[in-house]
């Protein structure tokens, strides 16, 4: 069967997003975090088994995609993408026997999946600036099917310790993945860094800044200041590449285990922040 030009876009949005999941998880060594060594902090999760979630989740991406190219109205389009959101996760849950494996990244890499589709859909730039405030535009819409209260981890640290989690990075348009991310993934680029060590570099960068709500609910306010500045010396010494820079990684590492503490919240922003940097270069090559 023949798939139309809009069903195209949307099927190549959602491998793109898949691809970035991909990418995320499988970057290794990451601290406290699934990667190909280890569980990390976690007891529930594997690297097969959020592999195996990103791949179910990837119609969810193209749909979220798809129904931005059909949709001219603002409102409606985010009342869609929120219904698509929580069927995403029910397919989530469905298929990993109940665990969380990618809550945070339907909710981040689905509003951007569908800014990208609404800019291309008006022939508008997809450079990563532009795709997040579209983005954040949309997340900052009521979505009216959202239940007031989830009972979520993350939304239980938000309100305990009064920070904005995922939510609050996606409605001011992902400063995290435009400004530390992309910014520390390039310019690690740019001085040499290997690709391995340019992400690395880039989810230091977040956690160095984000208010993770993984880390919080499992491990308090002196747990995210402790994996904040761990990561934080790791970019002082010089990045991943450094002899320098790997001793701290490991120190790094070691903490988060001993306080049982994954940065997921910084992981869904890596992913955000490769799907961004694989747009824009797949738009200068002509792809997009």
């Amino acid at each position: 069967m023949t798939m139309t030009p809009v069903r195209e876009r949307s099927f190549a949005l959602g491998r793109q997003v898949l691809q970035a999941l991909l990418d995320e998880v499988t970057l290794t060594p990451k601290p406290g975090l699934v990667d190909l060594r280890s569980r990390g902090a976690h007891a529930d999760l594997n690297w097969a088994l959020m592999c195996h979630s990103a791949c179910v989740l990837e119609p969810v991406f193209a749909a979220m995609a798809q129904a931005a190219w059909e949709s001219g109205d603002d409102d409606g389009l985010r009342q869609r993408i929120g219904a698509l959101g929580r069927e995403g996760e029910a397919l989530m849950l469905a298929a990993t026997g109940g665990v969380n494996t990618h809550r945070g990244a339907i909710w981040a890499l689905g509003l951007l999946a569908t800014a990208a589709a609404q800019l291309g859909a008006r022939g508008a730039s997809l450079a990563p600036h532009a795709v997040a405030a579209r983005a954040g535009a949309l997340a900052r819409l009521h979505d009216r099917g959202a239940p007031v209260a989830t009972g979520n981890k993350g939304e239980l640290a938000c309100r305990q310790y009064q920070v904005d989690g995922a939510r609050g990075q996606a409605r001011a348009g992902f400063p995290l993945v435009t400004g530390a991310g992309l910014a520390q993934l390039r310019a690690s680029r740019a001085r040499g860094d290997n690709e391995t060590t340019a992400r690395l570099n880039a989810l230091l960068a977040i956690i160095s800044q984000l208010d993770d709500t993984c880390v919080l609910s499992r491990g308090g306010e002196a747990a995210l200041l402790d994996l904040q500045a761990g990561a934080a010396r790791v970019l002082a010494a010089g990045g991943a590449a450094t002899n320098a820079g790997t001793q701290a990684l490991l120190a790094l590492e070691a903490a988060a285990l001993a306080r049982g503490v994954s940065p997921g919240g910084a992981a869904d922003l890596l992913a955000a922040t490769l799907f961004l940097d694989r747009l824009q270069e797949g738009e200068a090559h002509g792809d997009a």
